[in-house]
Order: structure tokens, then C-alpha cells, then sequence
């Protein structure tokens, strides 16, 4: 099955945003999975890097917006050292929590993160949990 990007999905307000507070290209991304398969954290993601990224370039902002995906990133990096295309799905998911909390929905609460995750999690995924989740 091909898939096709259009104009239409990519040039949609939300993702120009997405876009614009990530400082990211979301069609330079050809889907190679390198972000997903160097990601530390993608085995708790409902959606990982590489499908996150699918969602906005076939226009589902709404799908990717509310994937719990964006509170797991611990933002490593590793996807974009990884990348071939200079993409960073942990500046996208970043964008995405922000705009998430610009529109006033709920944030994530530490106590809300299964402990057994915390206890696996790289120090760098806490640091990060409390500057994404507290104050």
C-alpha cells in the first residue's frame, strides 16, 4: 500500500504549528525507524517516533495530540543523532506538550508514572518527568 502525503495535511494550522514551535520539518521524515528502533523508551509508547511522526504528515494532529506518547519521551536525543533527515521527534514531542498545556488539558502527574517504569527508566527520563510534569 502506498501512502501518499498531500499539501493539504501538511500545510493544516496544527501542524504548521507543531512545526513552527518545534523548529522541525515533519515531511523531511521518510520513515526509515531509526528513531523508533534507538529510542529507550519506545517499548512504553503507545505511539512510537517513527508512527508519531506518520500521524502529523498524513494530518491526524488529533491522534498524535492525544498519544501518551509525548509524556514518555525522556528527550535523549538518540532519534536525532539517529536520524538520516536531521529530524528530532523529541523537539516534535516537545511542541506537542506544549501545545497541550497552552490549551489548558490536563498535565500528567509524577504519580500518574507506573513505578516499575520509574525504577527501569534511564535518571535522565526523572529529570526530564519533573521538568514536563511538575510546576
Amino acid at each position: 500500500m502506498n501512502i501518499k502525503l498531500v499539501n493539504k495535511a501538511l500545510k493544516s494550522p496544527e501542524i504548521e504549528l507543531v512545526e513552527k514551535v518545534s523548529s522541525e520539518t515533519i515531511a523531511k521524515c521518510y520513515q526509515c525507524g531509526n528513531c523508533t528502533g534507538g529510542c529507550p523508551v519506545s517499548y512504553a509508547m503507545d505511539l512510537p517516533p517513527t508512527r508519531m511522526i506518520r500521524a502529523l504528515q498524513l494530518g491526524r494532529f488529533d491522534e498524535a495530540a492525544s498519544a501518551e506518547s509525548m509524556w514518555i519521551c525522556v528527550g535523549c536525543l538518540q532519534c536525532y543523532s539517529r536520524c538520516p533527515q536531521g529530524v528530532s521527534a523529541a523537539n516534535i514531542f516537545e511542541a506537542l506538550r506544549q501545545l497541550s498545556l497552552r490549551s489548558g488539558r490536563d498535565k500528567k502527574e509524577i504519580k500518574d508514572i507506573p513505578i516499575e517504569f520509574l525504577k527501569k527508566a534511564p535518571q535522565q527520563a526523572i529529570v526530564c518527568g519533573f521538568r514536563k510534569f511538575v510546576g
